[in-house]
């Protein structure tokens, strides 16, 4: 039998844990089952910004995942942020711990050449790690734009989004247009540095990213999607190959 690749996951945080109510790593089960059904195995990344640490991590894994979660520290995309729209915000636990640690790994990704696959906070980070800014509350700064925030929904379609044709996420998903969920009140409008939007919501909301052709071509596997796609493997083959094609890439010899 292959050997199974190890996916790094990186967690949210919560301020009162189950255990003796400490500031705790928080993931939700659906990451797990999602990376093991396509055949990996998860591991969760460590609550720390030692470079050190999270150098050596990336480099025993076969690929890494970034998570949905809290929201990223404006300061980080736009320090002018009006009050109103800041108010909205609703950082990190731990002072922006998890905002540097995944900004670190984000960057061992790039220099160790490693799969990644981005899920929305995550690929709401990969834009601001590139110089770009955020949307920082849709509905106030977009307010013709679909409600996103249908959390009553989490594990349903809820709009659709129109794929770029011969995109890395349209040849995986066989589709044109793809069904999606949305739990999300920030967002990216304009992809940074060698980033390319290949997904759109018909408000141009982006919902997902790549790499540009030229420097696609010398990473492993490189996606980000602002949807939860580890909420619906379940039920639809589309967001099931997503994680089937991320793990396949990531048990590549030199992986």
């Amino acid at each position: 039998m292959a050997r199974r690749p190890l996916i790094l996951v990186s967690p949210s945080l919560e301020k009162c844990g189950v255990e003796f109510h400490d500031l705790s790593a928080s993931l939700s089960v659906k990451y797990d089952f999602a990376i093991l059904q396509a055949g990996g195995i998860p591991m969760t990344a460590p609550v720390t910004t030692d470079l050190a640490i999270l150098a050596e991590c990336v480099r025993r894994v076969e690929g890494v995942l970034l998570t949905g979660g809290d929201d990223i520290n404006p300061d980080l995309y736009d320090a002018q942020l009006p009050r109103a729209i800041r108010q909205t915000v609703e950082p990190t636990p731990d002072g922006g711990g998890r905002d540097l640690r995944e900004l670190i790994l984000i960057r061992e990704v790039f220099q160790q050449r490693k799969p990644l696959l981005a899920i929305c906070r995550g690929h709401q980070l990969l834009n601001v790690a590139f110089g770009g800014q955020l949307i920082a509350d849709i509905h106030q700064q977009m307010p013709a734009a679909l409600n996103h925030q249908r959390i009553d929904k989490a594990g349903e379609l809820v709009h659709e989004v129109t794929l770029t044709a011969g995109s890395l996420v349209a040849r995986i998903c066989k589709v044109s247009k793809l069904g999606v969920n949305s739990s999300h009140h920030q967002a990216v409008l304009h992809p940074a540095g060698p980033l390319v939007a290949t997904a759109r919501s018909q408000d141009g909301i982006v919902e997902t990213m790549e790499l540009q052709p030229e420097v696609a071509c010398k990473r492993p596997f490189f996606l980000s999607v602002q949807f939860h796609p580890e909420r619906l493997t379940r039920n639809h083959r589309a967001h099931r190959a997503l994680f089937k094609q991320f793990v396949a890439a990531s048990a590549r010899p030199g992986n």
